[in-house]
């Protein structure tokens, strides 16, 4: 399984990073994540969220689920979250937009839209979140005793 992660901003922090880490590196070997971090566009709001959008669209690989995080998605729980996606021999890419959201040519191009709470977060602490939360998914479905129903 590949999961690609496409998040507007900067690298996460040391402090950051570190806690990501730790959740991929006790993923199973045969799940593989990957980075990539874009730019925050310039210019007024439309145009910035536009040059977003091109750079978003250009990182989903071919052939994945496409999950967008957005405040205005809908909420799982970490069984459904286990259930709905988190499958073998499915390839994931979770966006994460920019401050403002993300255009509508990136919701079109979603196959879901997730909301990991009704709390807004800032970007480093939902990078955590949803890293954790995948981790979480997979003992769920390894029957792991690390999520305690």
């Amino acid at each position: 399984m590949n999961i690609q992660i496409v998040s507007v901003g900067s690298k996460p922090r040391p402090a950051i990073s570190d806690l990501i880490t730790t959740y991929e590196t006790r993923l199973p070997h045969s799940v593989q994540v990957n980075w990539m971090f874009i730019k925050h566009g310039v210019g007024d709001l439309t145009t910035s969220m536009h040059n977003e959008a091109e750079k978003i669209l250009k990182a989903i690989p071919a052939r994945c689920k496409v999950v967008l995080l957005d405040e205005t998605g809908k909420q799982f729980s970490s069984e459904q979250f286990s259930e709905n996606f988190i499958a073998p021999g499915v390839d994931l890419c979770f966006i994460v937009g920019g401050s403002y959201g993300v255009s509508k040519d990136v919701f079109d191009r979603a196959d879901y839209v997730v909301s990991l709470s009704k709390l807004v977060f800032p970007h480093q602490i939902v990078r955590i979140i949803l890293t954790e939360q995948i981790y979480r998914a997979h003992t769920i479905n390894a029957g792991h005793p690390y999520h305690h129903s």
